[in-house]
């Protein structure tokens, strides 16, 4: 097989210096209809060109030995495709050129080497012969002219982009120069152009089997015009590049001799500029620590150019170490009394956490470097968690930041991001130190529960560090990479559950519960502190707008029905407009909204207290749920019927309320007699099912009421209305405590329910109660579940008597009587 090495296969133009032997195009000689045939690969050989090229395969270099006997014409054949077989005549081109071999060469390795005249155009007829070499039938191509003022024009043009390349390529032979000013014919010129070109194997086939001039011609210039692009591309491309590194030389030595010329003088921007970074961190007053990193890195900055990417990490990171407070902090306010005064007046009520606050003031006031407590505040939305950071901020006289954790991910957004990272910056902590200006602000982490861990990080475990006394006094941000005392702070978390939190986290936090309010405490809170801000916040004078008292209580009852105070203000808020809307329409008041005004401010009232009142049919039980938003109303339905399933629980439940279902019927099923249930019930299917089916439900609280509603299904019976339990339960009747006690009191009052059965563990969380609510509401706090019966079935089981008196007040535990039994 033929080898077409790119240094061997040259194609030279035809003139009489060249080779010797060469034929002069006049006077061609005539070549038989009978050739030889030659496949070449990544090579054409065009008329009156020359072309040098090598053989490597046995049965070309046997054409050629028997060729050089006779008169040295062959018919060479482009091959198309790299894996082509030269025995197979079947990617040959049926197109070729006649050539003359006018010069061998052996070479060491046992090929040829050929210096091959091309002569004209033939077109493969036949294959005559295929052993030892192809032999083939050829006829004669010649070139189609057709003259005419399109032809010159073309051939001009052709000739202009050729001249035009040939100025762009310095590197071009002078005999290719020469033959492109010499020869005239276009054709010839056609040929000349595509054998001097880099084109590939189609793209000089497509000029080899063009017989007529003036298609060759226009597939040239097309050819010549891409050539013409590349070419100048790429030596734009070339000048861009050399400018640029001439360049980036000039203003190396510039600032070279520059920096010399500053450091004789000791002046300059560069040297100011580090200067004032030096001052700048002498003021602010580092640790040891910090000022040897700090140090370090200004040594750094000044041996940097100022326009590289190091200097301006370098220079970011000196601002940051310069502008935190390290030693600037503000002064307490220990006048207790007087930080009293400001928590009541932005707060109603909160004594306990307004207490904790006092508490820590007068330890400072007797012991000034005390350690800052680290309290979570944990209760509904809207119960003033937020504002209630700032009051103590106010209080103590203190600077305020607050960052929300709500769905954080990255460790690296509390630690922050090492220097190595493009924009890295640091974590949130250290942040809003900065902004407050001061070691030592109130720093509020609000929705410590909705931080999230997955495959980035776990932000929580970064947090162990910063919420504890022991381990903040040296926190280091991963951008600072020295510590930082954040042990004069005082962290304030907010959370809606503690359920979420990680124990290790929980356990370094002093837990402050903030239940919801009462309607009481919510016309209270609306009077001192919501309607006085919404007034302002609307542009209405406290005198042109008022509210009737039975007109709040109707907003907050019958439109409102949440622990927190953010529908309240929504609702006030919404009222408000309404009477901006008559101010600016010219009317000027005073106006009073009353209640009969509610219905056309706000439209009808949207809850009603009259579910708890009404009487449920058997099987239906009022219980009581806590959620991360207050407590609220839990209804339990029950209905039986014929089937082999058991029991069946719905209401999107957890596993938790399902055992609880599973252990209230194995207590009934165990003292079947006793409560009068006939046992042919138990062989039906039980259905239980815990309406809003598409909030999830979970927890044991609920065991009490799967009980009462149980035993009113199997009994026929239906509970005492506005009636309303919560406890969990065992196999043995016990009644456990459960928490949340006070929300699901203040959710119990607002649905207008009378009677609460509680868990006798439960009674000291009455203490906790507000007095309307223990006013509104009777308590039934219990031991057994037997203790229940009487109250929720009056007059059902006369032998069975409550463990202890309403409201807490206990006394003996009178044991059942059993039916049936002596």
């Amino acid at each position: 097989m033929d080898k077409a090495n790119p240094e061997d296969d040259r194609k030279e133009p035809l003139e009489p210096e060249a080779a010797d032997g060469v034929i002069d195009p006049s006077r061609k000689p005539g070549t038989p209809d009978v050739l030889p045939l030659l496949p070449i690969r990544e090579a054409v050989l065009f008329p009156d060109m020359l072309l040098t090229h090598t053989l490597q395969e046995s049965r070309d270099i046997r054409l050629v030995d028997d060729v050089l006997l006779q008169d040295r014409f062959v018919a060479f054949v482009p091959l198309i495709g790299p894996q082509a077989d030269v025995g197979d005549p079947k990617p040959l081109k049926d197109r070729g050129c006649v050539g003359v071999i006018l010069k061998m060469i052996k070479l060491p390795d046992g090929g040829v080497r050929l210096l091959v005249q091309g002569l004209k155009r033939i077109r493969i007829e036949s294959i005559l012969q295929r052993q030892p070499y192809f032999s083939a039938r050829t006829s004669e191509l010649p070139d189609i002219l057709e003259p005419g003022v399109t032809l010159d024009a073309l051939h001009r043009s052709v000739r202009d982009q050729f001249n035009n390349l040939l100025q762009l390529i310095p590197q071009v032979p002078s005999e290719v120069k020469l033959s492109a000013v010499n020869i005239t014919e276009p054709g010839r010129f056609a040929d000349l152009v595509a054998a001097n070109l880099n084109l590939n194997m189609e793209e000089r086939c497509s000029i080899l089997e063009a017989e007529n001039i003036r298609q060759r011609l226009e597939r040239i210039s097309v050819l010549l015009e891409r050539e013409l692009q590349i070419v100048e591309l790429g030596t734009k491309i070339h000048e861009d590049v050399k400018q640029k590194i001439n360049q980036g030389q000039r203003e190396f030595f510039l600032r070279e001799q520059l920096r010399a010329i500053r450091n004789e003088l000791g002046d300059g921007d560069d040297r100011v500029e580090i200067t004032e970074l030096e001052r700048a961190l002498e003021a602010a007053e580092l640790p040891e620590d910090a000022k040897k990193e700090a140090r370090r890195e200004l040594a750094r900055l000044e041996r940097m150019q100022p326009g590289s990417a190091e200097y301006t990490v370098s220079r970011t990171y000196l601002d940051w170490m310069s502008s935190l407070p390290w030693k600037k902090e503000t002064s307490d306010r220990l006048d207790v009394e007087k930080a009293r005064k400001i928590l009541d007046l932005d707060h109603y009520d909160l004594s306990k956490v307004k207490d904790r606050i006092i508490e820590f003031l007068a330890v400072r006031k007797i012991h000034p470097t005390g350690k800052s407590p680290i309290l979570c505040f944990v209760g509904p939305p809207g119960v003033g968690k937020t504002s209630l950071g700032r009051s103590i901020a106010k209080a103590m006289n203190r600077k305020f930041e607050r960052i929300s954790l709500g769905g954080v991910r990255d460790e690296a957004e509390i630690r922050g991001h090492r220097r190595t990272y493009v924009g890295a910056l640091p974590g949130r902590i250290i942040q809003g130190i900065r902004r407050a200006g001061t070691r030592n602000p109130v720093f509020m982490m609000d929705e410590i529960d909705k931080l999230i861990s997955d495959l980035h990080g776990d932000p929580s475990s970064a947090l162990l560090e910063v919420l504890d006394p022991e381990q903040n006094v040296s926190f280091r941000d991963h951008y600072l990479d020295a510590p930082f005392d954040l042990s004069r702070v005082v962290f304030i978390t907010t959370a809606n559950t503690l359920e979420t939190i990680p124990p290790a986290l929980l356990d370094r936090m002093e837990v402050l519960q903030i239940a919801g309010y009462s309607e009481e405490e919510k016309m209270q809170i609306a009077r001192r502190h919501l309607i006085p801000r919404i007034l302002n916040d609307h542009g209405i004078a406290k005198k042109k707008l008022a509210f009737d008292a039975t007109a709040l209580r109707v907003i907050v009852a019958s439109y409102t029905r949440e622990s927190g105070l953010r529908n309240l203000e929504r609702e006030l808020s919404a009222v408000t407009r309404k009477i901006a809307v008559k101010i600016a329409g010219g009317k000027r008041g005073p106006f009073r909204v009353k209640e009969t005004d509610l219905r056309p401010f706000l439209g009808p009232p949207r809850f009603f207290s009259a579910d708890a009142k009404r009487r449920e049919a058997p099987g239906v039980a009022l219980g009581l749920a806590w959620t991360a938003s207050g407590g609220d109303l839990l209804y339990i339905e029950s209905t039986r019927m014929p089937g082999k399933k058991g029991l069946i629980l719905t209401g999107r439940l957890g596993e938790v309320i399902k055992e609880s279902a599973l252990t209230a019927l194995s207590w009934i099923r165990t003292r079947a007699a006793i409560l009068e249930v006939p046992g042919k019930y138990f062989a039906d299917d039980i259905h239980i099912h815990f309406p809003e089916g598409a909030t999830p439900k979970d927890g044991p609280s609920a065991g009490i009421t799967l009980v009462a509603s149980l035993l009113s299904l199997l009994s026929g019976v239906p509970l005492k209305a506005r009636l309303a339990m919560t406890g969990e339960i065992t196999l043995r009747g016990k009644v456990l405590p459960i928490g949340g006690l006070k929300e699901k009191a203040l959710a119990a009052r607002r649905a207008g329910v009378k009677e609460v059965v509680i868990p006798r563990g439960n009674i000291h969380d009455l203490d906790d109660l507000q007095p309307e609510v223990k006013r509104d509401i009777i308590f039934h706090p219990i031991e057994q579940i037997e203790d229940m019966l009487p109250l929720a079935f009056p007059g059902r089981y006369p032998h069975f008597q409550a463990s202890s008196p309403a409201a807490g007040r206990p006394r003996r535990e009178a044991k059942p009587r059993r039916k049936g039994k002596k």
